[in-house]
């Protein structure tokens, strides 16, 4: 599966540029994966751009609303849809404003990484970190201790 992460904005801090590049990284040795960056805006034409950028893919939003998974629960997903043949995948993150009502409407799931709000720098790293562990879960690799 393709994966394209969309964020708006992109990261300014340094630690969060580290970690996202050691991430994309590792993920990009076992899975394909961009990062894409929006600009920041109002909220009605960064959603457009979102829905743009994640055209004629699994459309996945995170917001604090959303599903939850366990890290083994998200490695079984990813398999699940490969199973099913699904080629492109967009991970979304909003900006400050967070995501409008209609846009969470138009994803075809909404997932969280925590019940808190996460500021979007701190929301990638994790994002990301998540992507490569269920990856190593699904390769078998000792990364995951469970």
């Amino acid at each position: 599966m393709h994966w394209r992460i969309i964020t708006v904005g992109k990261p300014a801090l340094t630690w969060a540029k580290l970690g996202l590049e050691d991430y994309l990284y590792r993920l990009r040795r076992v899975a394909k994966v961009e990062h894409v960056v929006i600009k920041e805006g109002p909220r009605d034409q960064v959603e457009a751009q979102l829905l743009n950028a994640s055209a004629e893919s699994l459309r996945l939003i995170l917001d604090e609303r959303g599903k939850a998974y366990r890290s083994l629960d998200l490695a079984r997903w990813i398999e699940q849809k490969d199973i099913q043949g699904t080629k492109r995948a967009s991970l979304i993150i909003g900006g400050a404003d967070g995501h409008s009502e209609s846009f969470r409407k138009q994803a075809d799931e909404c997932w969280t990484l925590s019940s808190f709000t996460l500021q979007h720098e701190i929301a990638l790293v994790v994002l990301a970190e998540q992507l490569y562990r269920a990856y190593t879960i699904l390769r078998k690799e000792p990364y995951h201790r469970e």
